[in-house]
Formats: C-alpha cells, sequence, structure tokens
C-alpha cells in the first residue's frame, strides 16, 4: 500500500489542478464574453441612439464593475428611450437604479426607485426585498418587514425574505 501512496497524491494533485484550470478557463471567457460586450454596447451607443434594452444592458454591466455614476446615467437613459421594448424592462430599470443609489448608501433616492419598479410590477420579489434591506439602513424596521412580508405574499419560499422578516419581526418584539 505504500508504495501506491505517490501516485494517489500525483492523482488527487492532478485531480485539484485540473479542476483549478477548469474555473480559471471559464472565468476568462466570462470576462472576455462581458468585456465584448461592454465595447461593442459602448462604442454602439457613443454614435447612436439605442434601445431601451441596450442602455439597460450597458448599465447592468457597469453596475458590475460597481462604476455607479455610470450606471446611473445609462439607466436614466433607458428610461427616458421609448420603444417597443420599454414596458418590459422598466420595472428592471428602476430596480437596478435602486440598486446604483443603494450602493452610493442614498437610501432615500434607492427606496423611491424601488417604488417605481414596484409600481410598473407590483409582484417584483427582488425589488420588495431591496426595498426591505434600503429600509434596514436605514433603520426603519416597520417598513422593512412590511416590505419582507410583501416579497412572500409573492413568493413564499423566498429565503433572503422570511430571513429578513423573522430578524425584524424580532426586532419590533424587543424594542417594544
Amino acid at each position: 500500500m505504500s508504495e501506491n501512496l505517490p501516485i494517489v497524491y500525483l492523482l488527487i494533485l492532478l485531480l485539484l489542478l485540473s479542476g483549478t484550470a477548469i474555473f480559471v478557463i471559464l472565468q476568462i471567457t466570462k470576462t472576455r464574453k462581458t468585456e465584448t460586450k461592454l465595447s461593442r454596447l459602448k462604442n454602439k451607443l457613443t454614435k447612436e441612439k439605442g434601445t431601451v434594452k441596450e442602455y439597460y444592458d450597458l448599465g447592468s454591466i457597469y453596475l458590475e464593475k460597481k462604476l455607479y455614476v455610470q450606471a446611473v446615467e445609462l439607466l436614466q437613459k433607458a428610461i427616458r428611450v421609448k420603444d417597443s421594448e420599454s414596458g418590459e424592462y422598466i420595472s428592471k430599470i428602476y430596480n437596478a437604479l435602486g440598486f446604483a443609489y443603494f450602493a452610493q448608501e442614498q437610501y432615500d433616492i434607492s427606496i423611491r426607485q424601488y417604488k417605481e419598479a414596484l409600481k410598473a410590477e407590483p409582484n417584483y420579489v427582488t425589488a420588495y426585498n431591496n426595498l426591505g434591506h434600503a429600509y434596514e439602513r436605514k433603520k426603519l424596521t416597520a417598513q422593512a418587514l412590511e416590505a419582507y412580508e410583501s416579497a412572500l405574499k409573492y413568493d413564499p419560499e423566498n429565503d433572503t425574505a422570511k430571513r429578513r422578516a423573522e430578524s425584524m419581526r424580532k426586532r419590533l418584539t424587543t424594542s417594544s
């Protein structure tokens, strides 16, 4: 058995290295795809007016890159564009705007954006969760609980809303 030990170690090492190589290749592919899309959209939108989807997609890439000011600018342009896809994307755009403002700690503005997203799509669970999170940051526990409970009304299995609602209930009972 002891003579097989080096072979076992080598096989384990080979498996770990193979897994790491696959992970790195997947990350490189994902990054390259994002960068290509970023470049294509930036070039197109500097030369001509884009669609709602194009502004939203570019704004989303900027959000991923934590370039919030640029993301806000593009998402606001997406709201101003009126095309056949406007209605389909409006709640997502407002939710993304809320996220961008939230990331910049502008909670009042983010709350306003999340509420706009919910006006456009009243059963948008992600926007309810985000709204609850913004209320939490402002220490508005009752409003946060209400937002999480609204999320649960539309998606009773939503783990985030369940966990956060329970936490808000505990805060309200201990502060009473």
